[in-house]
């Protein structure tokens, strides 16, 4: 038998940073620890990180592994996650976060680091999240997330719904009756589903794709808009 698993004093006291914070916002269970990059919105600009990745090609012949992102430890919890890098301790709830999806890269962009998306934490500020490159798009923790946010939101969302509330997801609209963007409009009954195509959002009307409507990257929790659709639509469960 192998003997435990011995902590260093540093890795001690990230993790009692993190238990703490955690513990302030209820987050409830730990669930899963991931490794992932990372990096926020008061990252260095572009320039730095180009410029330091031309110093990382001529002093070690390659380009900088992680391009301008952080190593970072992923703590998911019951109701949310934590995310320790660089010293800092975010803090993301379910039911609260905003999710969205990062455009993929271009084919052979050497920034390429797996799977991504920018989640909201709790005070507001974005933080982007990247897989590692072996684990291409199929990163564990980003259909973690995403199964979160939506065992979170979905409920409201609809309970909002049934209240007579107006929902948007960036520049989709929905009601209980309908749900539109730009001049595309249709009753519940007509709608069939939802799809992305080009990174942009269609939907099927009456047998009838309708698109391109607004772009995946400024929408909010796609992940529950489809939920929705799914719900609320013509083949959805009443």
């Amino acid at each position: 038998m192998s003997g435990p698993a011995w902590r260093t004093r540093g890795e001690e006291l990230l993790l009692a940073r993190i238990s703490a914070a955690a513990g302030r916002e209820h987050l409830g269970k730990r669930r899963a620890t991931y490794a992932a990059a990372a990096h926020t919105a008061h990252a260095k600009p572009l320039w730095v990180r180009g410029i330091r990745g031309l110093w990382a090609l001529a002093r070690y012949g390659r380009l900088s592994a992680t391009n301008g992102r952080d190593d970072a430890r992923l703590d998911l919890y019951a109701r949310g996650m934590t995310i320790a890098v660089k010293g800092r301790i975010l803090v993301v709830r379910y039911d609260t976060t905003s999710v969205f999806r990062t455009s993929p890269p271009r084919p052979h962009d050497p920034a390429r680091g797996g799977a991504s998306c920018t989640l909201t934490d709790v005070d507001g500020e974005r933080v982007v999240l990247s897989g590692r490159p072996e684990c291409g798009d199929a990163a564990p923790w980003r259909s973690e997330i995403q199964r979160g946010v939506t065992r979170s939101q979905l409920p409201r969302s609809l309970t909002a719904l049934d209240r007579g509330e107006r929902l948007t997801f960036g520049g989709i609209w929905l009601t209980r009756e309908k749900i539109g963007y730009g001049e595309v409009c249709a009753w519940w009954p007509q709608v069939r589903r939802l799809r992305i195509r080009e990174e942009a959002v269609e939907l099927d009307i009456d047998g009838r794709w309708h698109g391109p409507g607004p772009g995946v990257s400024g929408i909010p929790n796609l992940f529950v808009l489809s939920a929705l659709v799914e719900h609320l639509g013509s083949d959805g469960v009443r």
